[in-house]
């Protein structure tokens, strides 16, 4: 195993209690890495990756994911420099920075001249939350999606990610593994949606899950049945399900200049917690 210059090192199965602890701090925001860790348990081999951290008199003092994310979780900005060597021995595996703003682009200040240049960076990223019941009805339409509903709903999240990422998933040869991260949502009852007849009209998943909290990913809205306030009210349903059946808490995050989706949320009940930055290669 690779060890990194004192006093940042990788963390392993032994160290899971400790990490636990330490992204429980801020369980929303770390929602992500919290769910990766409890289900690879650390493990590189399970992660595709790995997590270092940064110990201080037996604590755990700050940490980043390094994978094909790299997050940094609770690293005290003058901390960031202690990470600059295992993120630039990654680099050639990251696809996205995502993060705490403060943090994700202090360590892109730092990297920056050792990593290829960024396709896109997007600041101002709204991090919301809702812990209680959403402020609208939801709509009756809104359920779990079956397997028998992938080949409607599959369109549905190839037009999403493309809208999204700039870029579609299926793009030099990905679509059997896309295939098979949307299959698994289903599978998980992660993916939620609204049918007319053979058409999905919107959709929402489950990106991750902690005891503490779900995060919501890839929404959607077929472009001529926007405006109807269906996303509003597809959230609030999918709110309610998450909120019974999954976490204490649900939240997202959404780019700064999707005002009409932030609209949506805020009608909804979330609130804004935290801002995020994204950086995509």
């Amino acid at each position: 195993m690779a060890i990194f210059a004192n006093p940042v090192r990788v963390l392993g199965s032994k160290d899971l209690e400790a990490f636990c602890e330490f992204v429980s701090r801020e369980p929303v925001v770390n929602c992500f890495v919290d769910y990766r860790a409890r289900t690879t348990r650390l493990e590189p081999r399970w992660l595709g990756g790995q997590v270092v951290g940064i110990f201080r008199d037996g604590q755990l003092d700050g940490a980043m994911h390094i994978g094909a994310n790299l997050v940094p979780i609770g690293i005290r900005l003058e901390d960031i420099g202690l990470f600059v060597e295992p993120a630039l021995r990654a680099r050639h595996t990251v696809s996205t920075f995502v993060g705490p703003s403060p943090q994700v682009e202090a360590i892109w200040d730092e990297v920056a001249p050792q990593w290829s240049p960024a396709r896109e960076l997007r600041r101002g990223q709204w991090h919301m939350e809702i812990a209680g019941p959403p402020a609208v009805p939801g709509h009756p339409g809104v359920r779990r999606t079956e397997g028998s509903d992938f080949d409607s709903v599959y369109p549905a999240c190839v037009a999403m990610y493309t809208e999204e990422v700039g870029l579609s998933p299926e793009y030099g040869g990905g679509a059997a593994l896309y295939r098979t991260r949307v299959r698994q949502l289903i599978a998980r009852g992660w993916q939620f949606a609204i049918f007319e007849g053979d058409r999905t009209i919107f959709k929402a998943e489950v990106a991750c899950a902690s005891p503490h909290a779900a995060q919501i990913q890839g929404v959607y809205v077929v472009p001529d049945r926007r405006g109807e306030g269906l996303a509003t009210s597809g959230m609030a349903a999918v709110v309610e399900i998450v909120l019974a059946e999954i976490a204490p808490v649900v939240s997202l995050y959404v780019n700064e200049h999707n005002v009409s989706a932030q609209k949506a949320y805020l009608r909804a009940g979330f609130e804004t917690t935290a801002e995020f930055t994204t950086i995509m290669f």
